[in-house]
């Protein structure tokens, strides 16, 4: 499936699972290497970036928990950016894109324009117009918030873990150790998965500011900035978690030790009273018998 937004001059084509003929059409009409139409029929296992002559183009994947509706927990988007076309392909339903694309049919509508019944453009339409004049030329605007809505996705799924391990931190106090040792390794395994994934992302997207400040300027490489800074907000975040996660684990450890001391205690002591009554019975059976 595809489809097409245009805001501010700049058109976005959104790739759903295309089939190889919907791809080939789009790559026809904006010019884009066969090679690259080729990757965009499947997905593609690492990320990278690449610049062609007149775009970009880049894979990334985004690490999902709460919010998957496949097995696939690496949610992939392929980016071509050009200028006033972004192309973006995706294999799996990712709900922050999805949320972004009704955000931009919003803006879609509030930024047609206001004309009188002559045709001419309306004097607040003309205001608008003046306004935005040099928001019209900028580098792919659509492209930065895209990105920042995909790792604001990622923020809301580390906020579900974090509820998660808070949970884990109750129970683990409500003598539920041997219960929780489970679930802490599911969600430091999950948080690795994060890791794993988003640790790739910091390079690519340094190379994305600077092959874009080539491309399209300044300006693009200072907006880039904002997706970076929320990309290392994620990545400070997931640290912390997987931090917070190996003190739980060696206090859910402690716990679990010291129960399981005090149940050998506990056993040592029955065993001990237990050894003596044999004692004491074996001394007067063999009373009795002499």
């Amino acid at each position: 499936m595809i489809k097409t937004y245009t805001l501010n001059r700049e058109t976005w084509v959104d790739i759903d699972r295309g089939t190889a003929e919907e791809i080939g059409k789009v790559m026809d009409t904006y010019k884009v290497h066969p090679m690259v139409a080729k990757e965009l029929v499947s997905g593609t296992p690492k990320p990278r970036i690449e610049l062609e002559d007149n775009y970009i183009y880049c894979i990334l994947h985004f690490p999902t928990w709460k919010h998957t509706h496949s097995k696939d927990k690496n949610q992939e988007v392929d980016f071509i950016v050009g200028k006033n076309i972004l192309i973006t392909a995706r294999y799996d339903t990712i709900d922050a894109l999805d949320k972004f694309a009704k955000e931009v049919e919003v803006k879609e509508i509030l930024a047609k324009p206001f004309v009188n019944t002559d045709g001419r453009p309306t004097q607040i339409e003309s205001e608008f117009r003046d306004k935005n004049s040099q928001l019209n030329n900028q580098s792919p605007a659509i492209l930065v918030g895209m990105l920042r809505e995909l790792y604001k996705g990622i923020s809301e799924e580390l906020e579900y873990i974090e509820d998660r391990v808070e949970d884990i931190t109750g129970k683990i106090f409500k003598r539920k150790e041997r219960e929780m040792v489970v679930s802490i390794s599911e969600m430091t395994r999950t948080l690795l998965d994060f890791k794993k994934v988003t640790d790739q992302h910091g390079e690519i997207l340094e190379t994305l500011k600077e092959k874009g400040r080539g491309l399209f300027g300044d300006e693009f490489a200072n907006a880039m900035n904002s997706v970076i800074s929320d990309y290392l907000k994620i990545n400070t975040a997931i640290k912390s978690n997987l931090e917070e996660l190996a003190e739980l684990r060696q206090t859910d450890n402690s716990l679990l030790t010291a129960k399981q001391n005090e149940t050998i205690k506990r056993l040592t002591i029955v065993g001990a009273i237990l050894f003596i009554l044999s004692i004491l019975v074996t001394l007067y059976l063999f009373r009795l018998n002499f």
